[in-house]
């Protein structure tokens, strides 16, 4: 079943394997994607459908250091140069939408100042800075209303740069614990205006999101990634249950290309390989309740992978470290060949090795 071609929207995949958004930490000067990605990026081009590692969509976006952009028109022509590059294999790709809200630090955008988010309330522990030094996490800046009608004007600049880039669309990045993960969660929104409170407030951002992208692509080319149960840059909620039910029942009217979600058994977000055996199944609680179509990520190995689809619980599966060390995953799987290894030494930062160094068959 993996290996037959699927609609998600109508973004049309050969196959339906994707390729997870892997933050690798590579960009060069001005945010701009490494010259390297167009090979990395080409290289994995057989998979079904490719996301982007995750982009942001402007300076204050930016949570870690060598992350690539997607609002300058440097950034831009980086990507098509990407785009072309994975088309020309008869790939799909699109690019993850990005604002980490408070998971930053002002050294990263010092002309901006402190990170946002929903609430002045600071995470635990630390993060990188400009540096690449760990620093405490700083209290953010509240967004106030204005705050909210630049980030959406900065949604919509970063999908029509998308779209000059060529993508076949975009996902947005409503997860792991990123800046709308924090207004939807209310350990993190705690905001007594129409943006918080009700689990209806909560969600308000997210639906303006969405719209604001779909002034630019149609809805049907437009993904959204979520983590129900994820605690991953501390974030969680009250009753997970109920919220992500409502956000399931939002996402219905949108008529979205799909809705991408992690699991929570795999606590992968940040490189690490924990399997939390007693997590729940979020695949089996929110998949019967979500009327489109549905892409599953989270530690998954070929056999989860192919019963996850058997069963109905997802169209496409998304796999991330085996992509990283397997440019040629598709294929391996196809033919039952064995994998490469992945070194997580070399996940972050550096040039091509463990980027596109990992031999094919």
């Amino acid at each position: 079943m993996m290996f037959t071609p699927v609609k998600l929207g109508s973004i049309e995949l050969k196959n339906r394997l994707v390729m997870a958004p892997l933050t690798r930490m590579r960009a060069i000067a001005g945010d701009v994607p490494n010259p390297l990605a167009k090979t990395y990026y080409s290289q994995r081009a057989s998979a079904g459908l490719i996301i982007t590692e995750a982009t942001q969509i402007s300076p204050l976006g930016m949570g870690y250091p060598a992350t690539p952009g997607i609002y300058s028109a440097e950034q831009t022509a980086a990507w098509k140069e990407i785009v072309q590059a994975v088309h020309a294999k008869e790939g799909s790709i699109v690019a993850q939408l990005w604002h980490v809200g408070r998971i930053s630090h002002s050294s990263l955008h010092p002309e901006q100042g402190l990170p946002e988010a929903p609430s002045p309330i600071a995470p635990a522990g630390q993060t990188y800075g400009a540096d690449w030094q760990l620093h405490d996490y700083e209290t953010p800046k509240a967004m106030t209303g204005d705050d909210i009608a630049r980030l959406l004007k900065d949604y919509e600049l970063a999908a029509q740069n998308a779209k000059t880039a060529g993508f076949d669309g975009v996902e947005i990045h409503a997860a792991n614990g990123y800046l709308l993960d924090q207004f939807l969660q209310d350990k993190t929104n705690q905001r007594t205006d129409e943006y918080g409170g009700s689990v209806e407030n909560r969600l308000r951002l997210l639906g303006e999101v969405i719209e604001a992208v779909a002034k630019v692509f149609p809805s049907d080319r437009i993904g959204v990634r979520l983590s129900p149960y994820g605690s991953f840059n501390d974030i969680s909620d009250s009753d997970p249950v109920a919220l992500f039910s409502a956000v399931i029942n939002k996402l219905n009217t949108c008529n979205l290309a799909y809705v991408h979600m992690i699991e929570p058994r795999s606590t992968s977000a940040g490189g690490n390989d924990q399997i939390n055996e007693g997590a729940p199944v979020t695949s089996e609680m929110f998949r019967k309740a979500y009327q489109g179509q549905f892409i599953s990520a989270g530690g998954y190995d070929q056999a989860m992978g192919e019963k996850v689809l058997e069963e109905g619980l997802a169209d496409a599966v998304a796999y991330g470290r085996l992509y990283i060390s397997n440019p040629d995953l598709a294929e391996r799987f196809e033919k039952g060949a064995p994998l490469n290894p992945y070194n997580r030494a070399t996940f972050y930062g550096g040039a091509e090795v463990g980027y596109t160094d990992y031999p094919a068959l």
